[in-house]
């Protein structure tokens, strides 16, 4: 019994060796890209070919982009061809010279129509058209003309929708809503530090908001800071002091120009109105003289 237990073994033992030596290490010859001393074909030919549709390209675009702006040049006026030569989309604006004023083609957009209102936004998201101004996004127009702009900013999308936001001020006054609101949503996540950092940047923007002073001095106030909180909290009724004279100044200006057109509108409808009609003096009544 011991010796076909040992007769097994080696069976075994010898099977495991065949089965290692036919698991070895092999060779595998792969055939060769190219072999020593072999040349490439030239690729001349196909790098003309695609310079020239390149070429092509290039030209076609060039002259689509030459030809939007002609037609945008030759139908603008005033403040709208100052635009175009700027590179600024303004208000008002055709979808040419829109194109015009961010150096496009129409194969630079996608144009979506429903019915007198028309969107046109990027072909390609990653290479948005620029202007003057910024990243453009989206252009709205109503009856052909521009009423909406969007722009890409730090904090978001900006939408200039009138004329006031075109300007400086409003471009400022835009940036600072949006960190209020960034840091607004900072502080109900409890994130103090960068609310505090959000009201201060637009704080830079926004000088005679009182408001903004308040959140100011409450985030320094939360977070232990008490001398810039107490400076804080004093800007605070300064601008509302200021504020309240402001108003109360504005206030007594309409109400004096309110005086001075009433009181002119008095002279100018006495001087209008007809004299009043003078009825003649009765004569005296002579009465008879009366003999005794």
């Amino acid at each position: 019994m011991t010796m076909n237990n040992t007769l097994k073994a080696r069976m075994m033992l010898g099977a495991a060796l065949l089965l290692a030596g036919c698991n070895g290490p092999r060779r595998i010859r792969e055939r060769p890209i190219i072999m020593n001393g072999d040349r490439t074909a030239s690729q001349d030919r196909l790098i003309a070919g695609a310079a020239a549709e390149g070429y092509s390209d290039n030209a076609a675009l060039t002259q689509a982009r030459d030809s939007v702006y002609a037609k945008a040049a030759a139908t603008c006026r005033g403040t709208i061809c100052a635009s175009v030569v700027k590179g600024e989309i303004s208000l008002g604006m055709t979808p040419s010279q829109a194109m015009a004023a961010t150096r496009t083609a129409p194969a630079a957009w996608t144009l979506r129509e429903s019915g007198a209102a028309s969107v046109m936004v990027p072909r390609v998201l990653g290479n948005s058209p620029r202007d003057a101004t910024g990243e453009v996004v989206m252009v709205q127009f109503d009856d052909d003309r521009v009423n909406a702009v969007s722009y890409r900013e730090t904090q978001g999308i900006r939408v200039v929708s009138s004329a006031a936001d075109t300007t400086t001020d409003g471009r400022a006054t835009a940036m600072a809503d949006a960190l209020i609101r960034e840091g607004d949503q900072f502080n109900a996540a409890g994130d103090r530090a960068r609310a505090l950092d959000r009201y201060d940047r637009a704080l830079a923007m926004k000088r005679a908001d009182a408001m903004l002073e308040y959140k100011v001095a409450t985030m320094l106030d939360l977070q232990l800071r008490p001398i810039e909180a107490q400076i804080r909290y004093q800007r605070f009724l300064q601008s509302l002091q200021i504020e309240r004279i402001l108003a109360q100044g504005q206030a007594n200006a309409q109400l004096a120009d309110a005086i001075a057109r009433a009181q002119q509108r008095l002279i100018v409808l006495e001087r209008q109105a007809p004299a009043p009609a003078v009825s003649p003096a009765p004569e005296p009544r002579r009465t008879p003289p009366v003999f005794i």
